[in-house]
């Protein structure tokens, strides 16, 4: 028999998510939350945006004056770090493109980030990593049973973007981080610290035994030192202009051939099958709830339409989930019964293995503190 699930009246949260409460309404905390914090910047109460968006511009180009490029803009063929590359270039910037390749790319990313860059005549940087030393790297994590598999992924990613904007002397690194379609916070759970350098480096070294050699990791203490001696700022770029996710994506295939995903995220082939297949059978989680969810709270998709959504497969079709389940094992080394008794094993918490979320918490909270110390 099916266990019933409560659903959110305003989103599409649910309670199967962690830590999920409802108000006399049924609407769920998480939406809630939400549109507090990020209702000024989904609605743009104050009307400051345009304002706020060319004195960032300006910012920019001063920093970057004399130097090659004057921004970052880290590409992984999706919609949103696309189209902070095509509003750079209109804003009249000069963005070095950044890429970090491990050995998963769609076909559809590759094409649509040599068609972005190409069209936009933007320099691109592609760090590639060793697809063996990775490829231990992924094996160690699956070992271990943590569920961030993707941490591996988004660390190298920050990292090498980081790297390349202190590499030029460049501040800016403009991300495609937004609160329109992503500003809902993760429940815990279902992701990991993504600066947790240590977590990495001691999973590998006990399951794999390796170091890291071309995987371009980065911690706590190397993000500080980016942050506050290089000076590097992150910035979600989008969340100061208007950020409809359906309109931009019809102006990047009119007028760049860009070609869409099914699902946020999709871009990898690894993250459509982890997202797809690993994180539901193994950890019980799907992440289109929250992503959906997003968009159905921010008004840029009907909540009957994400209702419906959810009662599909997480992909476009069994052809397509069979095709990645046999790439997956092909391109891992594994066969069927290797997937399924890591499907069947339980979870094992990252905290079982050393980390530096500890130091992670303990250097954000003394930042929280000079902060209102000196407001």
């Amino acid at each position: 028999m099916t266990e019933s699930k409560t659903i959110c009246s305003r989103c599409i949260m649910d309670s199967s998510v962690p830590h999920i409460s409802f108000d006399a309404d049924g609407v769920c905390n998480y939406c809630t939350e939400y549109l507090a914090q990020c209702g000024h910047i989904l609605n743009d109460v104050d009307g400051r945006k345009d304002a706020k968006l060319a004195d960032l511009v300006a910012k920019v180009k001063k920093a970057g004056a004399g130097k090659p490029y004057d921004c970052i803009v880290g590409v992984s063929g999706g919609v949103d770090s696309s189209w902070v590359l095509v509003r750079a270039i209109e804003l009249g910037l000069r963005p070095l493109a950044v890429h970090m390749d491990n050995g998963w790319n769609s076909e559809l990313a590759q094409h649509n980030i040599a068609s972005l860059v190409q069209r936009l005549g933007v320099d691109l940087h592609t760090h590639v990593i060793d697809w063996h030393e990775y490829r231990k790297l992924m094996q160690s994590f699956f070992d271990a049973d943590v569920l961030d598999v993707e941490l591996l992924y988004d660390n190298a990613a920050v990292a090498v973007n980081y790297r390349e904007a202190a590499k030029y002397g460049i501040r800016y690194i403009l991300a495609g981080t937004n609160s329109s379609t992503e500003g809902m916070r993760m429940p815990t759970g279902w992701n990991w610290n993504k600066f947790d350098k240590k977590n990495i480096r001691a999973i590998a070294k006990r399951f794999a035994n390796i170091r890291l050699s071309t995987f371009p990791a980065i911690g706590t203490i190397d993000f500080f030192r980016f942050r506050f001696v290089n000076g590097i700022r992150w910035t979600s770029i989008l969340d100061l202009m208007p950020y409809n996710k359906a309109e931009v994506l019809r102006k990047l295939q009119d007028e760049y051939g860009y070609k869409p995903y099914p699902y946020k995220h999709y871009e990898s082939i690894f993250t459509r099958f982890y997202q797809g297949y690993i994180l539901p059978n193994k950890f019980g989680v799907d992440k289109r709830k929250l992503h959906l969810g997003t968009l159905v709270a921010s008004g840029q998709m009907d909540r009957a339409a994400a209702l419906a959504d959810l009662e599909k497969i997480p992909y476009p079709s069994l052809a397509q989930l069979n095709e990645d389940r046999q790439y997956f094992l092909k391109k891992m080394g594994w066969g069927e019964a290797d997937l399924t008794a890591y499907i069947a094993r339980p979870e094992i918490a990252h905290t079982a293995y050393p980390s530096e979320q500890p130091l992670w918490d303990f250097c954000a909270n003394v930042l929280r503190r000079l902060r209102k110390a000196f407001a």
